[in-house]
Parts: structure tokens; C-alpha cells; sequence
């Protein structure tokens, strides 16, 4: 399996390096492990849906 680093996934997503390292910490990037302080990313990783934000549905 091919791997991706926190900046590189930061910029695929288009969200910063910390909120990536945040999402990696609290496991909601599937496959994710960490080596020393380098967190590894699958490469075919979906970008996680922001649960800080909540969708209003306009009726």
C-alpha cells in the first residue's frame, strides 16, 4: 500500500497540515498508523467529513 504524509494529504484536501494531524490522531482517517511523530495516510484515503460543521436542510 502506498502512503501519503500530513502536508501532502493537507494539500489534496485543501485543509491545513494540523487539521490533518488532528484527524489522524482522533482515527477518523481509515488505515492511518504513525512511525516515531510521521503519521501515514493511504494515498486512496477519502478526506473525512468535517464533524465540526452540521448542514441545514431548507424545507
Amino acid at each position: 500500500m502506498e502512503y501519503m504524509s500530513c502536508p501532502e494529504a493537507a494539500k489534496k484536501w485543501g485543509i491545513s497540515e494540523r487539521r490533518v494531524q488532528i484527524l489522524c490522531k482522533e482515527d477518523r482517517i481509515p488505515g492511518v498508523s504513525k512511525i516515531g511523530y510521521m503519521w501515514l495516510i493511504p494515498k486512496d484515503a477519502e478526506k473525512p467529513v468535517d464533524a465540526r460543521r452540521k448542514e441545514f436542510k431548507h424545507e
